[in-house]
């Protein structure tokens, strides 16, 4: 997507707490005239935005603080179609020490926020409000009346010593323990063991049927009290089921309240595109890459085949899979990579434009990310004047390619406000950036020029981002954002290297990386070419006329698949990156001359292995003679043939009839009329 035609632009500096100077703005801008700067556009100046909102078309607002109240006004006042759009240049820009020298970043947050992204898919949950309190005793029979008459309620006990009997059962009560739990919002499904039911005549205290293990359930929500450790990993992602401690009265109402608002149908971004075609998990039962299985925090991900399934009610957007995926078969789709980098050029061009230098790449979330940049500008210095922020729905998305592009945009650092509180799941990010530092690095690049900032106070981080000193400056470079993952990253690559300090045609990098070519112990191969039919992504290839294994560096993932489907056990990984050309080419790993047949002369496998057979099995008793021993070199259908009539064979048959056509028939008549003698019988030639 492409940025929209100029909006009306209202700019308000909050009451004069911001230093706005609207004609530089509107140079910046690229817009015609000056623009008018409001002090109080939600207040005193509202009747100018109901102006601009009769008006019709698009309006750009650059306040997100009173956004609903312009879009309340925008409702009563619009007399056709109107487009809202709100910015944030306050927290992000004008609330800082940097004062009149943020109006660069003002303007490239303006800009990039005319950028329409691509909308990602959804999908709908749907919840009848079946829902399951699962819990001991008082408190899960107490949670239960508040829901009863709100939802359909079932309670299942894990302990009931301290449950009275109700005097009306408002919901059904069981006992037993959740041995397996599976689903998402909608559509929970659980297995209970020691499941039983109570009875009607309890008396002084509940009483239950016989119990049976093995009882299975489905529900739409799941209200955990157990105390336990939660059914799920990574609970509180799990759309429709809460586990909170039966002690904590205060999380139990919030709980509860939650619960009663999930009955009907929802809308969820279906956060990741898969692409089960180029996906490198396993080929024929050799597991090769298992990246996003290893790293999804809520086990969405399960192996299927060759391949991964995904599930998109369960996946919660964290963007692991999409950042440490090889080929480019997962991807972000809320945002996708290259409306990322479409935006960040978007801001960089506005913001050099505007005599903007040093540029960083703040990269963050809506929520911590959000909260953090909030707390600087309203407790604090604010952003430095040369830092960029760009929302994204999840830091975590990150790669190492969508990093290195950035510096090859003209980014001279980039900073990643990551999320503290799951330090576990930072484990993807961190490796990305560690491998896009590791390449940098090998370039002469100066730095670190990449950053995680993982910290719970907003003021360290703000310390961390005013104390940055100055790098090397870099070239900006501008490419073709379309292609495939790998092809965007080599491009992006090259243009690195190219203005690089210390341009390179190979580096080596460490295990793990997705770039790099397979070696073969050439004395051990016998060239099966097991490893070219299992290669994933075709990097691996053959010769129809001459054993042979060549590769495509460019298309090598590192997956290993390869390496574990060779019977001899003869490659190994080899990871770097080639930056040349030949890299593009395939390149001949191993080749030997092919067998000629011995009975027809036909060329068939790899000389070398055919010797080898043929010597380590001329001590066999099978091949007693070199007329057995002659079959191992000959090709299939020649060996078919001989082994037919190979004598001693106590299965070989008898000759076959020869079969008798029509010009049989015709010849017999003929030589008959010659000699004078009445032709044969059918009989006669069966005889």
């Amino acid at each position: 997507m492409s940025p929209e035609k100029k909006a009306e632009l209202l700019v308000c500096n909050c009451q004069r707490t911001m230093d706005i100077d609207g004609e530089k703005l509107a140079r910046a801008l690229g817009r015609d005239s000056p623009v008018l700067v409001q002090s109080e556009l939600c207040r005193a100046g509202l009747k100018t935005f109901e102006k601009a909102v009769r008006e019709g078309g698009s309006l750009h607002v650059a306040c997100t603080q009173e956004a609903p109240l312009f879009r309340e006004v925008a409702e009563e006042h619009a007399t056709s179609d109107i487009s809202l759009r709100f910015t944030n240049i306050r927290e992000n820009s004008g609330w800082s020490d940097s004062k009149g020298g943020a109006l660069p970043k003002m303007a490239a947050l303006l800009a990039e926020a005319t950028y329409s992204s691509r909308p990602a898919d959804s999908m709908t949950l749907s919840s009848a409000g079946v829902c399951l309190i699962y819990g001991r005793g008082e408190a899960a029979l107490a949670a239960a009346e508040k829901l009863a008459g709100r939802l359909d309620v079932t309670v299942l006990l894990t302990d009931a010593s301290d449950a009275l009997p109700p005097s009306v059962v408002t919901a059904p009560i069981a006992k037993g323990i959740i041995k397996r739990a599976s689903g998402h919002l909608g559509a929970f499904e659980i297995m209970v063991d020691g499941f039983a039911p109570s009875l009607p005549s309890a008396r002084s205290q509940l009483d239950f049927a016989m119990p049976r293990d093995g009882a299975k359930s489905k529900c739409d929500l799941i209200l955990d009290l157990s105390g336990n450790a939660p059914l799920f990993t990574a609970a509180d992602r799990r759309d429709g089921y809460f586990s909170v401690s039966p002690e904590d009265n205060v999380a139990i109402s919030e709980a509860l309240y939650a619960l009663t608002d999930l009955v009907g149908e929802f809308e969820k971004p279906v956060y990741i595109a898969f692409d089960a075609g180029i996906c490198a998990h396993s080929r024929s039962g050799k597991v090769g890459c298992r990246n996003c299985l290893d790293h999804c925090p809520v086990g969405a991900i399960t192996p299927d085949g060759d391949h991964v399934r995904i599930d998109p009610a369960i996946c919660g957007g964290c963007g692991n899979c999409a950042s440490v995926c090889p080929t480019g078969a997962a991807s972000y789709a809320y945002p996708r990579r290259e409306d990322i980098l479409a935006r960040s050029v978007l801001m960089l061009d506005t913001y050099t434009k505007a005599g903007g230098k040093r540029p960083i790449m703040l990269l963050h979330d809506e929520k911590h990310g959000r909260q953090t940049i909030d707390a600087m500008a309203r407790y604090g210095r604010g952003l430095p004047a040369n830092v960029l922020p760009l929302a994204l729905n999840s830091a975590l998305q990150l790669s190492h390619d969508t990093l290195l592009e950035l510096i090859a945009l003209g980014v001279e650092r980039t900073v990643i406000l990551a999320p503290p509180e799951k330090p576990a799941e930072l484990a993807a990010l961190e490796i990305q950036t560690e491998l896009a530092g590791e390449i940098l690095n090998a370039l002469g690049y100066d730095g670190p020029r990449l950053r995680i900032v993982a910290e719970a106070d907003p003021f360290v981080a703000e310390a961390l981002l005013h104390e940055l000193a100055a790098l090397r400056e870099t070239q900006a470079h501008r490419f073709s954002l379309a292609g495939t993952r790998r092809d965007l990253t080599r491009m992006a690559m090259a243009k690195l290297n190219a203005a690089a300090p210390s341009p390179q045609e190979i580096i080596a990098l460490s295990h793990g990386a997705p770039y790099g070519r397979i070696n073969i112990d050439t004395q051990g191969c016998t060239l099966c070419l097991a490893c070219v039919g299992a290669c994933p992504t075709g990097a691996l290839g053959d010769n129809a006329e001459r054993p042979e294994v060549s590769i495509t560096e460019a298309a090598c993932i590192q997956c290993g698949i390869c390496k574990v489907t060779c019977p001899e056990n003869v490659i190994t990984l080899d990871p770097r990156y080639n930056f040349t050309n030949a890299a593009l080419s395939r390149d001949v790993i191993h080749g030997e001359e092919p067998f000629h047949c011995v009975s027809c002369g036909k060329p068939f496998g790899a000389r070398a292995m055919i010797e080898r057979v043929t010597e380590r099995l001329r001590s066999h008793s099978m091949f007693a003679d070199e007329k057995q021993l002659a079959i191992i070199q000959m090709c299939d259908d020649c060996r078919v043939t001989a082994m037919a009539n190979m004598e001693g064979d106590p299965f070989k048959g008898g000759d076959r009839p020869r079969v008798v056509t029509t010009e049989d028939y015709l010849a017999d008549e003929s030589a008959a009329k010659t000699n004078g003698k009445p032709p044969r019988t059918p009989d006669d030639f069966l005889n």
